[in-house]
């Protein structure tokens, strides 16, 4: 049987040589729409379209987390805000560490929104992480703390990273439309956010969810040398993800940092001859010789 003919409105412009056909669902949506509606409506074919130009116009943030770049198709997406979501011990903060570090390392801006006060500057330091190229915000809740990452933002800065603390985050009732605010943000100015939170805060304004397992400790030692700790191993796993399917996941190894030596203990001073002392003693005043040697 023959297809039978049907007109495409006169609005709807012809498709570029090279481009995939418009639907006729969508052709005949967008000519009952009005006009200031009908740009805005995207099929998920152009959306994706659109994601993938913009990736190739802005490629990622390379974090220098093997798990986490393998993951994320090559690392932090700009332009989109990716939540890690893992306990204390499990490595997130380690890795938004790394994320800093590989920024910085290759002369880019970095921030970090600290709410849970959890940054050493040495130990960051000591990661790789150039303080010279990083701000760091402490803020005292979670609404304080989204705004300052907005700012940061719309500063310009080419990651920020958010990191929430311990449960429970101080503040995080009534925000959700600050996440989105803050997506639409990151977007707007094609800054990478990261952010790090003890379990899932983001809602829907998050492009991608990575949830870090309980780490496992790795230890060396043993045949009669003292065991030391090694390490811990923990796994990353995709709960959110629009190219990849929830439950892929990635090993995560941390190598526990060598604590750097201690200095050596001062010499001790030689006792003076007991004819100097005597001279000293009597030179004192009055209260201070009545003390001894206490003082």
């Amino acid at each position: 049987m023959a297809r039978p003919w049907r007109e495409i409105p006169e609005s709807e412009p012809e498709p570029e040589s090279g481009a995939a056909p418009v639907p006729a669902a969508l052709q005949r949506v967008r000519s009952a729409l009005p006009e200031e509606l009908r740009s805005r409506l995207r099929s998920a074919r152009e959306l994706d379209r659109t994601l993938r130009d913009e990736e190739e116009e802005h490629p990622p943030l390379v974090t220098a987390v093997p798990a986490l770049d393998r993951l994320l198709d090559g690392g932090l997406p700009r332009g989109h805000l990716v939540e890690l979501v893992g306990g204390r011990t499990s490595g997130r903060f380690s890795t938004l560490l790394s994320a800093l570090a590989a920024a910085t390392s290759i002369g880019e801006t970095a921030a970090l929104v600290d709410l849970g006060d959890a940054l050493d500057p040495a130990a960051a330091a000591a990661l790789g992480v150039d303080l010279e190229r990083l701000l760091w915000v402490r803020p005292t809740d979670l609404k304080e703390a989204l705004g300052s990452a907005e700012m940061l933002i719309g500063a310009g800065f080419a990651l920020v990273v958010l990191d929430l603390g311990a449960p429970p985050v101080r503040g995080g009732r009534g925000v959700e439309a600050g996440w989105l605010r803050l997506a639409r943000s990151a977007r707007s100015h094609g800054s990478a956010l990261l952010v790090g939170s003890p379990y899932r805060v983001s809602g829907t304004a998050a492009s991608a969810v990575l949830k870090a397992s309980r780490p496992r400790t790795l230890w060396q030692g043993g045949a009669g040398a003292p065991w030391l700790l090694g390490g811990l191993s923990a796994r990353i796993e995709v709960e959110k993800h629009r190219r990849r399917l929830p439950g892929q996941s990635e090993g995560l190894e941390l190598t526990a940092m060598e604590a750097p030596p201690l200095p050596a203990p001062p010499a001790p001073r030689p006792a003076a001859p007991a004819e100097e002392r005597t001279e000293r003693e009597a030179a004192w005043p009055t209260p201070l010789r009545a003390a001894g040697g206490r003082r």
